[in-house]
This record gives C-alpha cells, sequence and structure tokens, in this order.
C-alpha cells in the first residue's frame, strides 16, 4: 500500500484546513486508515481513526473540532480541521492497517501560527 498526503500549511489561528491522503496498490485489505501527528520533541499520537464501515475514534484534544471521512471510491481519506490552534503545529502522517502492518504517508506539515 502507498499512502500519498496533501493539504497542509501555514494558518493562523482560528482557520482551517483539509488535509487528503489517497491509498494505492493493495487497498482491498486496509482494515482501517487514520491520520497520527508528531510536534518537535514529542512522541507520534493518534489523532483520528476511521474503518471502512464509518466508525471513528478521535483523540480527546480533537473532539469536535477535527473530523476524518473516507471517500471509498476515490480511496481517499481526509481530515477537516477546523478551529485550530497553535498546539495543533505538527507533521501528520496518514496510516493505513492491512492485516498486522501499518503502512505510512510521507508526512505534511502544519502550522498554526499569527
Amino acid at each position: 500500500v502507498q499512502l500519498q498526503a496533501s493539504g497542509g500549511g501555514l494558518v493562523q489561528p482560528g482557520g482551517s484546513l483539509r488535509l487528503s491522503c489517497t491509498a494505492s496498490g493493495n487497498i482491498f485489505n486496509i482494515n482501517a486508515m487514520g491520520w497520527y501527528r508528531q510536534a518537535p520533541g514529542k512522541q507520534r499520537e493518534m489523532v483520528a481513526r476511521i474503518a471502512p464501515a464509518g466508525r471513528t475514534n478521535y483523540a480527546d484534544s480533537v473532539k469536535g473540532r477535527l473530523t476524518i471521512s473516507w471517500d471509498t471510491p476515490k480511496n481517499t481519506v481526509y481530515l477537516q480541521m477546523n478551529s485550530l490552534e497553535p498546539e495543533d503545529t505538527a507533521v501528520y502522517y496518514c496510516s493505513a492497517d492491512v492485516m498486522r502492518r501499518t503502512y505510512w504517508g510521507q508526512g505534511t506539515q502544519v502550522t498554526v501560527s499569527s
């Protein structure tokens, strides 16, 4: 499975961004997809995950502000990010779980700053 992420950038506090991640390759055995992030000096953390049936789970810090969705015909997962805060600044990685293996995209930088 190959994952191509896009959509990061610089945004002011309170602003919005939408990240996209398109999967290719052996996509038929994907069990779940997700978004993780890693800020400087911190460990990578889960932001949001989604299963093919649409079940989602979110980190407490992003509930109500970030929304994950999966366009299955396009093999693309989105992360709509609203009301962004400086604490959301990080490199965001998309992931795909296939059997017992997790695949990662290349990461996209999100910077929230005035």
